[in-house]
């Protein structure tokens, strides 16, 4: 009691300002309320969601093999019930062969797929065939085409552009641009046989600058008419009678050709050199030929003993005179060196020359080498050599030609005549392959 009555009078007593002192005691302070913070609590992330595994990337198609596959070329001409030569066949035998060519197990490919696998860009079965028609005849329109759309087989017509409607070899029986853009637009292939079907090989006296240009021009033309007037790629070539020599086949790769073909019938390969390419020349009167190519004779895989394997003479063979070569000895010697053969039979060596027949030769077995002469003296303008013999029981032939001129023969065409003249109409219809 005493205390409070103290403190008032301490009140009252003091002015108004010592009241404000009064307040400034730091009993009498209020105390600001102490503001507490709170920390937020750290809460642990979600689990983060296990990866997906990633997509495996897509399997890449096994690359094409071409060596798996081997593939037979057969070459047929005209088609009549009633032949006139053996390069006619009557349809119902080329019927009998299509049907054969099923039952051998073959697959027809066409020559894109052809070039194409030569090229190591598709795989084709491992037992294939290609069917190529020469010249350009109707009959491969009329008769063959039908025949073929019956199996489903794709085709190749090789045509020599002087004997199409319109050009200056043209007869009753060629084919017209407007039938060969019908073929096309199906999806026949339509490839070159040389402007006017002469022999390559053959100089006719011209000199050796004026005999280029002439192959370059029967090269080079045939393909440019067929691609500007079907608007095609021309790739392939076919040799007029499968003739050829080392000029030619040199020309061919610079004119732009793939692949060219003769009429050597062997089982082609992937490894074979795409400028001579054989094919089996079907003959009605030579059965036996077919039969060869569906024994794929020439290769070795299912081939008979007694076949015969039929091929240029290889590069690494070594001959005398040489592939091309032009020769003035009226008797020249020949020679060659078998050893790319293989062992051979001496006894079955058998050497001919094309217009002489056979000739004698000489065989060493140590060098592998034979030499022999003509018993006459040569004539013509080019000559064949002709070897067989027999390797491991199975009769090989190789052949190689060679040119012939007389000594101081100087003749020579006109620079400016690179065409050759017009065939005769009696001669067109009976072409050779």
């Amino acid at each position: 009691m005493t205390r409070k009555f103290a403190f008032l009078l301490l009140a009252l007593a003091l002015p108004l300002s010592g009241c404000e002192k009064i307040k400034s005691l730091p009993f009498l302070k209020k105390k600001k309320p102490v503001e507490v913070v709170q920390q937020p609590v750290p809460v642990a992330p979600p689990p983060a969601p296990a990866p997906k595994p990633a997509p495996k990337p897509p399997e890449e198609p096994p690359k094409p093999d071409p060596s798996k596959s081997a593939v037979v070329v057969l070459c047929y001409h005209r088609f009549e019930d009633r032949p006139k030569d053996s390069l006619a066949l009557k349809p119902v035998d080329f019927e009998l062969q299509l049907q054969s060519i099923k039952d051998n197990g073959f697959a027809v490919v066409s020559m894109s797929d052809f070039l194409a696998w030569r090229r190591g860009e598709k795989q084709i079965p491992e037992k294939s065939c290609l069917i190529t028609i020469d010249d350009g005849y109707r009959t491969g329109y009329e008769v063959a085409w039908p025949i073929l759309k019956k199996f489903g087989y794709p085709f190749t017509m090789f045509v020599y552009t002087n004997y199409i409607k319109g050009q200056p070899n043209a007869g009753g029986q060629s084919l017209a641009w407007r039938e060969l853009e019908e073929m096309r637009d199906a999806g026949v292939d339509i490839q070159s046989h040389t402007v006017s079907h002469l022999d390559l090989r053959s100089k006719k006296g011209r000199a050796p600058e004026v005999y280029e240009q002439w192959v370059r021009d029967e090269l080079v033309n045939s393909k440019r008419l067929l691609e500007q007037q079907l608007g095609i790629s021309v790739k392939a070539l076919a040799y007029p009678f499968g003739n050829h020599n080392a000029e030619v086949r040199r020309i061919a790769m610079e004119a732009g050709y793939e692949v060219a073909f003769s009429v050597y019938g062997q089982r082609l390969t992937y490894h074979n050199a795409p400028e001579q390419l054989g094919r089996y020349a079907i003959e009605s009167s030579k059965p036996q030929i077919f039969e060869s190519a569906m024994k794929m004779a020439g290769g070795g895989a299912g081939a008979d003993a007694g076949s015969v394997v039929s091929q240029l003479a290889a590069s690494s063979m070594i001959t005398q005179p040489m592939e091309g070569e032009t020769v003035t000895d009226p008797r020249p010697v020949i020679k060659a060196n078998l050893s790319t053969l293989g062992v051979i039979d001496p006894g079955s060596l058998e050497v001919r020359l094309s217009g002489v027949g056979p000739i004698p030769v000489k065989y060493d077995p140590e060098t592998k080498i034979f030499t022999g002469q003509p018993p006459q003296k040569l004539r013509d303008p080019s000559y064949t050599v002709l070897v067989s013999a027999k390797v491991k029981g199975r009769k090989t032939e190789v052949r190689w030609s060679f040119n012939y001129g007389a000594p101081g023969a100087t003749a020579a065409a006109p620079a400016a005549q690179t065409e050759a003249p017009p065939v005769p109409k009696k001669q067109k219809e009976k072409r050779r392959p």
